[in-house]
């Protein structure tokens, strides 16, 4: 939905949002003028949604880095600003955002980063928590989608006052959980009269950089006190003394749960921690137990000052702490969970068994036919990247060697390929990496492999989309984040220009398996490096157009398997057989049939059929009885 055909529900509405779309309301609420972010899951749907509002700037960045520099440009112009991310985005970003702590803001900016808890949809588990002490900025920290909504709103003024970016801390729970929300009126914020110079603060020379330290410090003396009082940091008293909480976010929401009757000290603002609080706290109780999540952070700090207090030592050191959880690691503080533990009637029953049902491309996709070309390679190595293309490491291609971070298979596959052993010498280097990622952190590594002259190929898939958050457009696409027509970037002319020779650089349909396998055999062969670049859309974009499906002729399939290589998903292996080869050796025969109402027509299990059992099916005729 664009933002002309989106009216914003007035002030006052209840309205069931998800902590994203809270935020997005509150981002529009607080005036903001710019927005940016790079999506990632589980942060993808916040800029989706501010996007939606009317009369301001959205876009979807590059990468988030670029985000956070765009909202620092907005910030120090005099207009509230705002950029999101999820949590490896931020590592991204860091270089901007160490300096920001140095130089301030002018316009409120609110960062907010999602931390994946527990590993849904990431390549690790970070606690985002940390950037506040690294660069001496707050953290605020809801717990549900109304908190997002008032944090949200609070932390641009929070930021202004302390003239610093706030960290809005956010995981997955908050992000996609919906709740109740009460909305207020949008503020119309006059921004200042544009970037005003003033070189000793914004030009972070080492010079310059130096004599911003001492405020950096004074602002965080400020921040102390005003953690130490705000209403974010409440606590809430309890009549079971001998237990208390120290906990933040949605963990506040688990410790609530399990343990209703005892005391909890709820911080909102999470750093700086208010120690007068936890003192407090401290005196009420027997014990003093801090339940976050993930890193033992705000226990060590706890800890530091002299505070006995309880932690990882009785809690899992990563993952969610839902009731369950609390309940079977604290049972040695309450004797009642331990006896219900041990009286016990019965164990549980084993849980049913479940197909598995790991996660694979969709149908027709376009990166179907590159990992069944590059499953039917010998000798080589494939550094894999981030997005949809990761899947090739799973059943049947079992085509990829390495996936790290964004962009790493450019880097990675350069250093395999100058770090070659003596039982490596023989083998090929392939990169694989999406458009998105390219445009991301690809590019840098494309250019040190052509400039270090590397001997790798790689296969660049533009699917014209950001397909593993959701389809958003990207410079790809030629569409901008409200779906209006943008520039479309030309990749044959971007890998040339940085530094890959034109009969070395290939665009290719990857539905057409003879060509792409032939030109991936012989540049693997080309000592030097070569880009193959596919151009096929995502099944899943408005793009795409769908095609009449295909059928198994019964009768004809011999059972060789080939089409089950290419991993479609409407290919169902209906039985398999033992058979006995001419030469003795037994194989094991699959036969098929085509899912025909998934089938798009791709023509990708064509290709590998051997006795040519598969065609376009015949219409069916669709029995119409009348009553």
């Amino acid at each position: 939905m664009s933002a002309k055909s989106f009216t914003p529900p007035p002030a006052g509405s209840r309205l069931l949002m998800s902590g994203n779309e809270a935020i997005a309301r509150a981002v529009w609420d607080a005036g903001v003028r710019v927005a940016a972010a790079y999506p990632g899951t589980p942060s993808t749907e916040i800029l989706e949604n501010v996007a939606r509002y009317p009369d301001l700037y959205a876009e979807w960045s590059v990468n988030e880095k670029v985000s956070l520099e765009v909202a620092i440009g907005a910030s120090i112009a005099g207009a509230r600003s705002f950029c999101a991310m999820k949590h490896v985005g931020l590592n991204v970003a860091a270089d901007a955002l160490m300096t920001l702590t140095l130089t301030g803001v002018v316009g409120g900016l609110v960062i907010a980063v999602a931390d994946d808890v527990g590993f849904s949809s990431s390549q690790n588990e970070q606690d985002s928590r940390f950037w506040g002490r690294f660069a001496h900025l707050p953290i605020m920290e809801p717990s549900d989608s109304q908190e997002a909504y008032e944090m949200t709103l609070a932390a641009f003024a929070f930021s202004e006052k302390f003239n610093a970016p706030v960290i809005l801390r956010l995981t997955t729970r908050i992000c996609h959980v919906k709740c109740l929300v009460e909305v207020g009126a949008r503020e119309v914020k006059r921004a200042a009269d544009g970037f005003v110079k003033n070189p000793a603060r914004w030009v972070m020379v080492p010079a310059n950089a130096q004599k911003r330290v001492p405020e950096v410090f004074a602002r965080e003396k400020a921040l102390i006190e005003e953690s130490a009082t705000s209403a974010f940091n409440r606590l809430e008293p309890g009549s079971d003394k001998r237990v208390g909480f120290i906990t933040s976010g949605p963990a506040y929401m688990h410790v609530r749960e399990a343990f209703p009757e005892s005391p909890v000290l709820k911080l909102g603002i999470s750093y700086p921690v208010p120690m007068n609080k936890v003192r407090e706290l401290d005196d009420q109780v027997e014990t003093l137990v801090v339940v976050e999540e993930t890193e033992q952070l705000l226990e060590t700090e706890i800890r530091a000052e002299g505070i006995p207090a309880r932690g990882k030592d009785l809690l899992p050191a990563a993952g969610e702490m839902p009731p369950f959880v609390l309940k079977k690691h604290l049972a040695p503080l309450f004797p009642e969970l331990r006896d219900a533990a041990d009286s016990a009637a019965a164990p549980l029953p084993a849980p049913m068994p479940v197909f598995p049902r790991p996660p694979t491309m969709c149908v027709a996709c376009p990166h179907l036919g590159v990992y069944y070309t590059l499953s039917q390679l010998r000798n080589v190595t494939i550094a894999g990247d981030i997005g949809c293309y990761t899947l090739g490491a799973g059943h049947p291609w079992n085509a990829l060697d390495t996936t790290i971070c964004m962009g790493a298979s450019m880097g990675m596959a350069l250093g395999m390929d100058k770090g070659r052993g003596p039982n490596d010498e023989k083998k090929n280097i392939v990169a694989v990496i999406g458009d998105s990622t390219f445009m991301h952190m690809g590019m840098q590594g494309l250019l040190d492999i052509a400039y270090n002259r590397g001997n790798v190929t790689v296969l660049l898939l533009d699917n014209r989309t950001v397909g593993m958050t959701g389809g958003q457009d990207n410079p790809a696409s030629g569409r901008d984040i409200r779906g209006e027509a943008a520039l479309q970037i030309d990749f044959a002319k971007v890998v040339e220009s940085l530094g890959i020779a034109p009969e070395h650089i290939h665009v290719i349909d990857p539905y057409l398996l003879p060509v792409l396998f032939k030109t991936l055999r012989e540049e693997v062969k080309h000592n030097g490096p070569s880009v193959i670049i596919t151009n096929r859309p995502c099944v899943l974009i408005d793009e795409y157009k769908k095609e009449p499906p295909f059928e198994v002729i019964e009768t004809a399939c011999t059972g060789c398997g080939n089409c089950v290589e290419i991993g479609c998903p409407a290919i169902h292996v209906t039985r398999r057989e033992k058979a006995i080869k001419p030469s003795g050796k037994e194989v094991e025969l699959a036969f098929v049939n085509i899912e025909t109402a998934a089938c798009t027509g791709c023509g990708l299990c064509l290709q590998p059929c051997a006795p040519d059992a598969i065609r376009p099916a015949a219409p069916k005729a669709v029995k119409v009885e009348f009553v």
